[in-house]
Order: structure tokens, then C-alpha cells, then sequence
């Protein structure tokens, strides 16, 4: 076909478009003779995106700490994209499903491959300088991540593992979520009293995680894998794609934090408080919280040594460069 004639094939596709739209291509067309060209630092918003990190102290690393989480909360985003369809998903295509894991798995490897920006990338003695003027910020306030777990695994696997026993999916999406594991780490074990940290996370996001629980509380990517056909839940790639993300998010994910937390807080015998008063110890390894989003799709004694490897990735000698 010449050129001419596809030109004109492709006009006519358009005012059949714009014709079923009810709308008129003329206008589209003077539309275009108007438009700029897109130019790349336009359309990704470049000047925008280089001029939100805002450092509040002088030290320099402070910008590095910021780009990190900046560059990790997108990742979520991207995690979240697809998670998002997974629920949404009403086809029980297990090739679908399985792509969108894959690519959730994928964000996740580049998430912990990247951490060493955050274990090597800093000097310490600037970074225990500059978290001072911090308080009471945390990481622990990414409500991107919470809506993560939220949107894997029913609410119930969620709850903090001191009390799972005593719940179940019979209980409401509010008392649960009111059980839920993260709020443990930060609340004072002597007191009760919840940290500032968690008061502001909770007065911020408490109504917008509690209505994605609601949404997804049949829809879950686990519902989702529970309610395939028998035949189809036995898809070899599927089960390893999910557990494959388990051990990212609940494994390997909190066990580089780790690494990050034993670099900058405890080294020279001297323990350094978190920024959000968060009881990090306790909280970050995997395997005192034994979160497991597909708990069906893991053995008794893969479910009991859950994330037993943080002991000898932060305790053995050899591993002492973190």
C-alpha cells in the first residue's frame, strides 16, 4: 500500500472513530495543528520531579536518603498497578495471572537488589546527624505498603501473629485490621501507648486502608488463586510465581531493612532509637512476624523456620560487612 493510501485509510478509520464517539474529527485534526511536540522532559514531568527533593538539614547524604525513598515509593506504585488488576481480574486467565506476578516479583527484586544505597551508600556519622531532624517521620508511615499486604493476602493473615490464633475471616475487617501486625512495632510494650508515629499514620490512612480492606475482602490475590479451578491451582508456574513473592516481600524485603537498621543503629555495642520511635528489633525480622500472604502454598516446616536466615545474615561473622 503507498503511502498516500494508507494515509487515507487511516482517515477514514478515525472519522469512523470519532463519528461512533459522536464527536468531530475536523476539530481533532485543527486540534493537532495547534499541539506542541512532545518533548521527553515534558511528558515524564522532569523539572517537577527534580525539584522535590527538599533536604532540611545541610548534610549531603540527606538528599541520597531522599531520592531512595522517593525511587521506592514508585516502585510500590508500580507493584500496586499490577496488583490492582489481579483483583479486578474476573477472567481466571492463569496466564495473566501469572504475568502480573511475575512483574510484581520483578519491582520487588529490584527493590532489594537496589538496598545496598541504602546499606553502603550513606556515611553514618552524617546520617545519625541529619534523622534528628526528622522526628517523627518514618518508614513505617508508607501507607503504599500496607496497601500491598492489603491487596495479597485476606486481613486475617495480617494480624499479628502473637494473636492470628483468635481470629479468623468471620471477624470484621475493623477489628482485625485494629489487630493488625505493624501497629505492635509502633507501641510501647510496657505501655500500650501508641508512638507519634503511628498516631499520625493512623489519623492519615486508617479510613482509606480500611476501605481497600473492604474492597478486596473476598478479591484478595489470594482469594483470587483460592477461587481458580482445582486443575488450574496446580499450575507449577503460578504456585512458584506466589511463593516467590512471599519470601521477596516477607523475607528478603524486611531482612535488607535489617541489614540497613544493623549499619547505621547498632553498631560500636551502642543501640541508636529508630526515627518513629519504632521498636525495630522486633519488628522488622521476618521471622518473629511470620507474615505469609499464601499460607496454603508453603509446608509445615517452610511455615515454622520462616525467615530463620536473618539470624545468620546479621549474626555470622562473615556477613558482619553490612
Amino acid at each position: 500500500m503507498k503511502n498516500d493510501e494508507r494515509i487515507e485509510s487511516q482517515i477514514n478509520k478515525l472519522e469512523e472513530k470519532f463519528k461512533n464517539s459522536g464527536q468531530d474529527l475536523s476539530s481533532y485534526l485543527d486540534g493537532l495543528l495547534y499541539q506542541r511536540y512532545l518533548t521527553y522532559w515534558d511528558y515524564i514531568h522532569l523539572d517537577t520531579l527534580l525539584s522535590i527533593q527538599v533536604p532540611r538539614t545541610h548534610f549531603p547524604d540527606e538528599e541520597i536518603f531522599i531520592m531512595y525513598h522517593q525511587i521506592t515509593e514508585l516502585y510500590f506504585k508500580l507493584i500496586l498497578h499490577e496488583q490492582k488488576q489481579i483483583v479486578e481480574d474476573k477472567s481466571q486467565d492463569v496466564r495473566f495471572f501469572i504475568e502480573k506476578v511475575s512483574r510484581v516479583n520483578s519491582y520487588f527484586k529490584a527493590l532489594i537488589s537496589s538496598f545496598s544505597i541504602m546499606i553502603k551508600g550513606m556515611e553514618r556519622e552524617q546520617f545519625l546527624r541529619y534523622r534528628m531532624a526528622l522526628l517523627p517521620a518514618s518508614g513505617f508511615q508508607s501507607a503504599q505498603y500496607r496497601m500491598i499486604e492489603i491487596y495479597a493476602t485476606p486481613l486475617e493473615n495480617l494480624v499479628h501473629h502473637t494473636e492470628r490464633e483468635s481470629f479468623s475471616a468471620k471477624d470484621s475487617i475493623e477489628e482485625l485490621f485494629d489487630h493488625i501486625y505493624w501497629k505492635k512495632g509502633a507501641t510501647d510494650s510496657i505501655t500500650g501507648e501508641k508512638t507519634l508515629t503511628l498516631k499520625q499514620f493512623e489519623f492519615r490512612y486508617t479510613p482509606r486502608l480500611l476501605r481497600i480492606s473492604n474492597q478486596v475482602k473476598t478479591s484478595s490475590i489470594y482469594h483470587k488463586y483460592l477461587q481458580l479451578p482445582t486443575e488450574l491451582k496446580k499450575n507449577e508456574e503460578l504456585i512458584k510465581s506466589l511463593r516467590d513473592l512471599d519470601v521477596n516481600a516477607n523475607v528478603n524485603w524486611p531482612l535488607v531493612h535489617m541489614g540497613s537498621a544493623y549499619r547505621y543503629l547498632a553498631k560500636e555495642n551502642k543501640e541508636v532509637d529508630a526515627t518513629g520511635g519504632t521498636n525495630w528489633k522486633n519488628y522488622l525480622p521476618p521471622s518473629f512476624q511470620k507474615i505469609i500472604f499464601f499460607p496454603t502454598l508453603h509446608s509445615e516446616d517452610e511455615k515454622d523456620t520462616w525467615g530463620k536466615q536473618w539470624v545468620d545474615h546479621i549474626f555470622n561473622p562473615s556477613n558482619n560487612e553490612v
